[in-house]
């Protein structure tokens, strides 16, 4: 689907380069390019606005200046913005299927190990609930801090779980993130090496 808009967004800019360069009228040609950039950046706009959205921002604010010069009658600088604007988003479709990628990678690595590490803390926990040796400067108070810890480690990890399902991977990401860090914490406060 992207790829058939971009090609037909390139085609419907070439004819209207076709036409400038042919002597018709200037303004529908110059107006025709815009339109295709227009049609090409919202094609692309879905994914690129949850991958790469500052390259998506640059697209549109190029567009708009492409658009501002044709409001102002200046052609040539709204012809050469309309193809600017139309090769970045054919570069947005290929940038946010990277992004989106590294993402799913990062994820799938995530989403394997977490569960694992945390039902390590778990049975520490548990082991340690039902009278098992604390490490020096452990007691029972800190156990109790160690419980609590982990119940928010448990909630922000079915945060992170619905959100990646939700489709937003870049917070997925993120959000497991600042699991790790508390993860990491947790193990310390546990006596458990990293």
């Amino acid at each position: 689907m992207l790829r058939t808009t971009s090609w037909l967004a390139c085609g419907a800019l070439a004819l209207a380069m076709m036409l400038a360069a042919c002597g018709g009228a200037e303004k529908e040609a110059t107006e025709g390019a815009i339109n295709a950039a227009q049609t090409a950046i919202n094609a692309a706009s879905s994914e690129a606005a949850k991958y790469v959205p500052d390259q998506l921002k640059s697209a549109q604010d190029t567009l708009r200046s492409a658009k501002d010069a044709l409001a102002k009658s200046d052609y040539s600088a709204a012809l050469s913005g309309a193809k600017d604007a139309t090769k970045k988003a054919g570069e947005l479709v290929a940038a946010a299927a990277t992004k989106k990628q590294e993402l799913m990678k990062d994820w799938t690595d995530t989403a394997e190990s977490m569960p694992k590490s945390m039902e390590q803390i778990k049975a520490r926990i548990d082991a340690y609930s039902h009278g098992a040796r604390m490490p020096e400067g452990m007691d029972k108070s800190v156990l109790a801090t160690a419980k609590d810890q982990y119940a928010l480690l448990k909630q922000a990890w079915a945060d992170a779980m619905a959100t990646a399902q939700k489709g937003n991977l870049g917070d997925a990401v993120q959000k497991a993130s600042g699991i790790k860090d508390m993860l990491a914490k947790l193990r310390e406060m546990l006596g458990m090496k990293s």
